[in-house]
């Protein structure tokens, strides 16, 4: 800067010689005053005196304009400096960070590396691998651009140097500062690019296990259903419709079959069935039929200690019936409006009769029928102990009282003659809670008792 400062002195100074020289005329030389600028005239007392000359006044405000030039120059270049010692300072951490890797471990150690993944090598890294990736890619393409902006920066600047022509010669980034830079940087990009490699790793992984995962389970859920396909087929594959039994094992209140088809109005009936039970004390209920307003419609019942009992609108007939032995009986029972006549037949016999049984009322249409529990309500409120345990198998209903020659034939299997208005046949008999359906050859199995 001095340097500069006396060249411009030195050329003031031959100017106004040579103007002597050429006019003749005399100069007078004064004491410049300490802190004075150079080139700047003053008077014999020291003050200053004002400058006319166009050519100093150009000097001065060239001068003026390098000062400036050579301050901006000063804060650039620290700018400069806190932004390569941050630079530094990120890949200093980064490299921290990949000597900590598991490089050395083994790859099988799947639990150390996920942990790894979790580091926050950039202070601000997401935690979930596809965020990483995009970021770990932002941060990159950051720290590029701030390099490049850097080295344009530092190629535009001036020299401290200046030209005899007043022009600033322009000085490039120093080439071992430049290949550093560019070295560490070739290094994040190369860390980086190995991170995201494991992400996409362990992120393909991840998928496979989900879809041998997903793979098994559909595979069990189709073996599930295949089960159950092969169970619904082998339970409905009756020899015909109606060879099959329902299984009552529980004493419960939840456990039941119910007869889809309802009756009619009817002024006489007559009810079959085979039953085999053990249960004790009582049977409890092979069937209900109940309707609205009256729950006990027609109620077959052995409830405790009493004998089995035949409920038309509520109103109870004892019936001299035994089936409590464990093995299968045929059962009938009659009973018409006139006079409330009914009958009792166990396997073919005519045990019992009686009359008066609710006379002169008709059974009344659209209720319900459930089998092996009592209700009280239409379908529902069950009572656990008046629920029917055991099998029950073959229930027929007719709006006619039979011939004794049509139930012999029913009980000794020599005829079959389904009901006119409830048939037993599979379609026709939902089970509920447990109870289960089964096939069942009724005479042979009756055969097989005795």
């Amino acid at each position: 800067m001095l340097t500069l400062i006396v060249g411009l002195l030195y050329l003031v100074s031959g100017r106004a010689v040579r103007s002597q020289d050429a006019t003749g005329s005399r100069f007078v030389c004064n004491a410049i005053p300490p802190g004075a600028e150079p080139g700047c005239g003053y008077g014999p007392t020291g003050n200053r005196v004002q400058s006319s000359s166009p050519v100093e006044d150009e000097l001065r405000n060239t001068i003026i304009q390098l000062r400036e030039t050579i301050l901006q120059q000063k804060e650039t270049i620290v700018s400069q400096q806190g932004t390569i010692k941050e630079l530094n300072s990120k890949l200093a951490r980064c490299e921290a960070a990949a000597d900590e890797s598991p490089q050395g471990k083994s790859r099988g150690q799947g639990g150390s590396r996920r942990k790894e993944y979790g580091k926050n090598t950039m202070g601000d890294l997401p935690r979930d691998p596809g965020e990483t990736i995009d970021q770990l890619g932002k941060t990159m393409q950051s720290l590029k651009g701030r390099l490049e902006n850097l080295e344009q920066q530092s190629l535009r600047l001036p020299s401290t140097n200046v030209s005899a022509g007043g022009v600033s010669a322009l000085t490039p980034l120093p080439p071992e500062l430049r290949e550093l830079l560019r070295q560490r940087l070739g290094a994040l990009e190369t860390q980086l690019l190995r991170k995201v490699a494991d992400l996409e790793e362990e992120k393909s992984q991840l998928y496979n296990e989900t879809a041998a995962h997903r793979q098994r389970t559909e595979s069990a859920l189709n073996s599930l259903l295949e089960r159950i396909t092969e169970l619904e087929k082998s339970n409905n594959a009756f020899k015909s419709p109606e060879d099959f039994k329902v299984s009552l094992p529980l004493r419960t209140n939840y456990l039941y079959g119910r007869i889809k088809k309802s009756l009619p109005e009817m002024y006489a009936f007559t009810v079959c069935m085979w039953l085999k039970s053990s249960a004790s004390p009582g049977i409890g209920t092979p069937f209900s039929y109940g309707v609205p307003g009256q729950a006990n419609e027609i109620v077959l019942i052995e409830w405790g200690n009493n004998p089995i009992e035949l409920l038309v609108n509520d109103k109870v007939a004892q019936l001299p019936l035994s089936v409590s032995d464990g093995r299968w009986h045929h059962i009938c029972i009659t009973w018409t409006t006139r006079d409330g006549f009914w009958e009792a037949y166990q396997d073919g016999e005519r045990l019992g009769t009686g009359d008066n049984l609710a006379p002169w009322h008709p059974i009344k249409p659209g209720g319900v029928i459930i089998l092996g529990q009592e209700q009280d309500i239409v379908g529902g409120r069950f009572d656990a102990t008046q629920a029917f345990v055991g099998e029950l198998s073959q229930f027929n209903m007719w709006d006619r009282v039979l011939r004794p020659v049509d139930i012999v034939g029913l009980a000794n299997c020599s005829a079959y003659m389904p009901g006119n208005v409830v048939p037993w046949i599979d379609a026709n008999v939902e089970v509920f809670g447990g109870a289960s359906k089964a096939a069942l050859e009724i005479c042979e199995d009756r055969a097989f008792d005795s």
